[in-house]
């Protein structure tokens, strides 16, 4: 891998914990409506694999996923506005924190409903796969998805049709509030890929060099109409399902320990012990990331609240 795609991995996991801890920080402070799911901890999936689409290709995220949606390309300004609610977002206020969407950067759409994008990820990968235009159609989900009835659905038909789509499950190890110890015996999900005839991969979701390896060979073999791809990413979750959630379901040592799993530090300490850059160069992209969230910021506060005139437009395209 060169040093052009290194330093890209690490501007991108970077910018998404730092977005997503300045959204912290607005949300704590009451300018933020509804509620808000973070994915810090888990940059080095979004990154990984987001780094080996092209403009072209289509995701499609959860709940949790600022970080799939970022590290896509999607407008920083735009996405920030969009999280305030305000007329200038990539969804013209509408969409808030949980159904960012943006057809310009590939971001065909997230959802709040468990193991939902599953089916519809089959739509973007049949409508590629009839075209011939080679895109391919990531979707991400969590492993609690994984005990979903769509999720075996859309594997067992992606993998008779040989779409090209991959489908990414970040197993973080909580479904919302429940550990997978208490809801699967497996402890791989991407075994599970066996069942339906396809290739099914698990990597270390923390190491951002094994998931850009795997999920590149995946949209390869997606682009060439090798067919789908289950890639389990194991990552760790760092705070609650939601922003001010407590956790009082998960022990107080796993909370503390989970922090050593860290896949922007682990990276920081390749890069600088590889030569590939020095301390200078990683604090300069500390204060440029830092400099571009808070013009977004700045954007999106000065953006117009969408109004109930707004509300029955765009509802079809």
């Amino acid at each position: 891998m060169n040093r052009e795609k290194l330093l890209e991995l690490h501007y991108l996991m970077l910018k998404v914990r730092r977005v997503e801890e300045r959204l912290v920080d607005v949300f704590t402070l009451g300018k933020i409506p509804g509620f808000i799911h973070v994915s810090i901890g888990q940059e080095g999936v979004a990154a990984g694999v987001c780094s080996c689409l092209g403009p072209e290709d289509l995701i499609f995220t959860t709940h949790r996923g600022h970080g799939q949606a970022l590290a896509k390309g999607i407008d920083l300004k735009a996405f920030m506005a969009e999280i305030y609610g305000r007329r200038d977002g990539c969804c013209k206020g509408k969409s808030g924190s949980m159904h960012i969407a943006c057809k310009k950067s590939g971001v065909a759409g997230s959802n709040g409903i468990v193991g939902a994008g599953l089916p519809i990820s089959l739509g973007t990968a049949f409508a590629s796969m009839y075209r011939g235009d080679g895109k391919v159609t990531v979707c991400f989900f969590g492993d609690g998805a994984s005990n979903q009835g769509t999720f075996h659905e859309s594997l067992n038909i992606a993998a008779l049709w040989d779409l090209p789509v991959i489908f990414c499950c970040e197993n973080n190890g909580w479904a919302q509030f429940t550990s997978r110890k208490t809801y699967m015996k497996i402890e791989n999900i991407g075994k599970r890929a066996e069942a339906y005839g396809m290739c099914g991969v698990t990597v270390d979701g923390d190491d951002v060099l094994k998931v850009c390896e795997e999920a590149g060979r995946a949209v390869e073999r997606a682009r060439t109409g090798g067919g789908p791809t289950l890639l389990e990413c194991k990552t760790h979750r760092w705070l609650g399902h939601y922003v001010g959630d407590a956790q009082k379901y998960r022990p107080a040592v796993e909370v503390k320990q989970v922090k050593e799993f860290d896949p922007i530090a682990r990276f920081e300490k390749f890069l600088l012990q590889s030569n590939c850059v020095d301390q200078a160069y990683l604090d300069g992209v500390e204060v440029r990331i830092g400099s571009e969230i808070e013009e977004a910021i700045a954007f999106a506060e000065g953006s117009l609240l969408a109004g109930a005139d707004e509300l029955f437009n765009d509802v079809y395209a």
